[in-house]
């Protein structure tokens, strides 16, 4: 395939009618996606739907597994403070050598945030909360530099701490100080990924790394990205397209860079409808069309993987 895949998979409970998957089966799963070539997993949160695992957790059981694949963890802005969030997908980017990233979904506030005192809970549009929340978790991200770390035994210094760059956010939803308290990724920063479009507005989705739409929603994204993204002064490079392909195996698979290409996609997330049965066939049939990429050994981050353009702060592994 010459367009990056990613798997949609969501854990926990099996439930075929809504397409979660047990643990034991993720394994299998995600084992035959890096035979295939894919570069990295969505683990989505369903949606509050109970017996799903937190995905950050079933990622860092995987990981060690299939240590070619990324990692994309569905995360909502409700119940989880962002100095929370983004110390827990760094160390899940640490822990998988710069091959993690968070796809942030919109909601409400949680109770870390809206417990501070005489701070009354803000009128934010959904749009808005995100890229506050957003805009946080990249400063974050960067707030530790990876040189600040010197760990210098014989001058006892183990941080450059004029390098550190406090966050000091002062915004309508959210307070963040900063800085974290571990050193920022190899691969820069994680990835940052929208999937919910439609709620938060291309204005808000252009500050991502990754946009995620399903097949609906595609006529036309490329052109509203582009306008979003030259409104915000960032470059159409910077952002990666991925389509939900919801297809089947066999001749469906093999028309996959047709497909990509036709809508303007830079990406494809593989979310066969069915049962794990139908996931495996389309994995296989990939596995039978060519070869697993050439980079597929875990030496790539997940930016490099999906074509990203670096971060500033990018170093190698």
């Amino acid at each position: 395939m010459t367009v990056p895949l990613l798997l949609d998979l969501t854990v926990g409970e099996p439930d075929p009618g809504t397409g979660v998957v047990s643990l034991a089966v993720a394994v299998d799963l995600v084992t035959a996606a890096a035979g295939a070539g894919v570069v990295a997993v969505r683990l989505r949160d369903g949606d509050a739907a109970p017996g799903v695992l937190d995905p950050s957790v079933v990622a860092s059981y995987l990981a060690p597994l299939a240590p070619s694949l990324g990692y994309l963890v569905d995360v909502p802005t409700t119940q989880h403070a962002p100095y929370n969030t983004a110390r827990r997908v760094l160390s899940l980017d640490r822990a998988t050598g710069g091959r993690a990233g968070v796809v942030l979904r919109p909601g409400v506030g949680d109770d870390v945030s809206d417990s501070a005192p005489d701070r009354p809970v803000p009128a934010v549009t959904p749009g808005e909360r995100w890229a506050e929340y957003a805009a946080v978790l990249t400063g974050l991200w960067e707030s530790f530099p990876r040189e600040a770390l010197l760990g210098d035994q014989e001058a006892a210094i183990v941080v450059d701490d004029t390098l550190l760059r406090p966050l000091h956010h002062e915004g309508a939803a959210y307070r963040v100080a900063g800085p974290l308290d571990g050193p920022s990724s190899v691969q820069g920063r994680p990835v940052l990924a929208v999937a919910d479009v439609a709620a938060i507005g291309w204005e808000a989705a252009a500050s991502a790394d990754l946009v995620i739409l399903d097949p609906d929603d595609l006529d036309g994204a490329g052109t509203a990205l582009a306008a979003a993204l030259e409104a915000t002064g960032r470059q159409r490079t910077e952002v990666v397209l991925a389509g939900r392909w919801t297809g089947a195996g066999g001749s469906d698979v093999a028309g996959l860079p047709t497909w990509a290409a036709d809508r303007g996609l830079q990406a494809v997330l593989l979310a066969p409808e069915g049962s794990a049965t139908d996931v495996r066939e389309v994995l296989s049939t990939l596995s039978a069309l060519a070869p697993p990429r050439s980079g597929a050994t875990g030496s790539d981050t997940l930016r490099r993987a999906l074509g990203l353009a670096t971060t500033r702060t990018e170093v190698p592994a």
